[in-house]
């Protein structure tokens, strides 16, 4: 039976974002990342071979999908009243997949659904993602990474508004988001882009060396020290200095590092003096340092001053759209190394392409917990176990990556799902009082995750959120803890780190 479709002005509840169909993979490879989003004006969408029109995202010439497998007769894609789409299959006359599961009847993905990204599969030889993007703008340039995602978008903006800029930049990130390649993307774009980039990992520097790799010293400053050594700060004088993985620096080297950002000098080890260094300085973690601030290994005054301008890199599962582009781009990587970038070359339409649709759309599926650093691993590994195959060889390290993978995302999809058994409020609320308010610590007091903890303190009637604590309360209760702000947390009874942002918000941090 037919859906009744409502006139446009009564439709999805969210009139900024729209309906979007992604394509993610296409036995003519150069189809893959073309888009066709719904119209504002446009309540149905009969998608077929040749009904449909896509492009690349910054424009250009628009063609269907035109693949001689995909059926003429067309599937239906209904708006519905509250932004979500009512898929009405073309029963009998071609194969239809949504997600991993066979499309036979009409099916309704709701908004939450497309804010995800939904796989749907046709004639096993085309694989698109419906989702929801925001409302059309000028693409920025692409910075030298990879992606037309609105957020990565957005990113690229944020970087060109900040690169000319003297503040020091924070990149913030999950591990394999990419953060070493945003921070050649600050530095290219900047006025420093001929000068040198000294890219450092924090945590892969012994403590015990740390200021000597960093500051450099001289000759005969402690037993070993032959000859005068040029830090990082040295090396980079003119340039841009990344330091990864910031929140490993150790607590003694903090001071110094706060001295070289405040000051725009450093001390070599050894010498009776300082000297003035010219240092953009980016720095990146995957790390919580407002809660290593709470537990007292970093230093409030050095984020503070690291934080001059923040980049956020967003998680591939929230780029879901850009699956299909990266593969792309580490297939051409990976098959150039292995002498086999023919393998994406045109083939003739009878045969079937040598990357299986089934196998894109089982990636499409996946969180990705290690981000575009674990997809291009798996890439990697499958371009190796192909060599000299027809088709796409899946071994038993594929099968095992594809399978930790799948696990990972059944584990965070379970972590997010409502607690519905548990600790009681009672328990919940004494536990962070036995903890001074710090939920990392309750939660493992309590046996649950931290997600847990913070969704049964935001569900919470008998917590308080910090954002709700008036300026006059913050102030006498900063006087009669001396400013202790983990005392200020236990007699608010509110998170350490939530305050703190409070206080950031309201000025009284100082």
């Amino acid at each position: 039976m037919t859906t009744t479709i409502k006139p446009v002005e009564s439709l999805h509840a969210d009139p900024g974002r729209t309906p979007c169909l992604t394509i993610l993979f296409h036995p003519d490879y150069e189809r893959i990342g073309q888009v066709a989003r719904f119209e504002h004006d446009t309540s149905r969408l009969e998608l077929a071979r040749e009904s449909v029109l896509f492009a690349e995202p910054g424009g250009g010439r628009a063609a269907p999908l035109a693949d001689p497998h995909v059926s003429r007769t067309p599937l239906t894609i209904d708006r519905m009243d509250d932004g979500g789409l009512r898929i009405q299959p073309c029963a009998g006359v071609m194969d239809v997949r949504l997600g991993d599961r066979a499309l036979t009847v009409a099916t309704t993905i709701d908004t939450g659904q497309l804010e995800h990204g939904v796989a749907l599969e046709l004639a096993k030889r085309v694989v698109l993602l419906l989702h929801r993007v925001g409302p059309v703008q000028q693409r920025p340039p692409d910075l030298g990474f990879v992606g037309a995602n609105e957020a990565v978008d957005e990113l690229r903006r944020n970087v060109l508004r900040v690169a000319d800029m003297p503040v020091p930049v924070l990149i913030r990130g999950e591990t394999g988001t990419g953060k070493e390649l945003l921070a050649h993307a600050v530095h290219r774009a900047s006025a420093r882009a001929d000068r040198p980039f000294v890219s450092v990992n924090m945590a892969a520097i012994p403590p015990q060396t740390a200021a000597s790799e960093l500051f450099g010293h001289r000759k005969g400053a402690f037993t070993g020290a032959v000859s005068d050594h040029a830090g990082y700060f040295d090396r980079a004088d003119g340039g841009t200095l990344f330091l990864d993985e910031i929140g490993a620096t150790p607590p003694d080297i903090q001071p110094m590092l706060l001295r070289a950002l405040e000051a725009r000098e450093i001390q070599p080890m050894g010498s009776g003096g300082t000297r003035q260094v010219d240092v953009r300085l980016v720095a990146a973690t995957d790390a919580d340092l407002e809660q290593a601030i709470s537990d007292e290994s970093f230093r409030a005054a050095l984020l503070h001053r690291l934080e001059g301008y923040q980049l956020f890199l967003p998680p591939l599962r929230r780029r879901r759209d850009d699956i299909g582009r990266l593969l792309l781009h580490f297939l051409r990587t990976e098959l150039a190394t292995t002498g086999e970038l023919h393998r994406l070359a045109p083939r003739d339409p009878s045969r079937q392409p040598w990357l299986p649709a089934s196998l894109v759309t089982r990636l499409a599926q996946l969180d990705w917990s290690g981000n575009v650093r674990q997809l291009r691993n798996m890439v990697r590994q499958l371009a190796i176990s192909s060599r000299g195959s027809e088709r796409v060889r899946v071994d038993s390290a594929l099968s095992r990556l594809l399978e930790v993978a799948a696990t990972t995302t059944e584990d965070a999809s379970a972590a997010s799902a409502p607690d519905t058994d548990g600790p009681g409020e009672d328990e919940l609320i004494g536990a962070l009082r036995a903890n001074a308010w710090q939920p990392s610590k309750a939660a493992a007091q309590l046996g649950i995750s931290r997600s847990s903890m913070y969704d049964r303190m935001n569900k919470s009637t008998r917590i308080r959120q910090a954002k709700d604590i008036g300026r006059d309360e913050l102030i006498a209760a900063r006087a009669d803890c001396g400013g202790d702000i983990a005392a200020m947390a236990a007699r608010l009874e509110v998170s350490t780190r939530a305050l703190k942002l409070r206080l950031n918000k309201l000025g009284l941090s100082g």
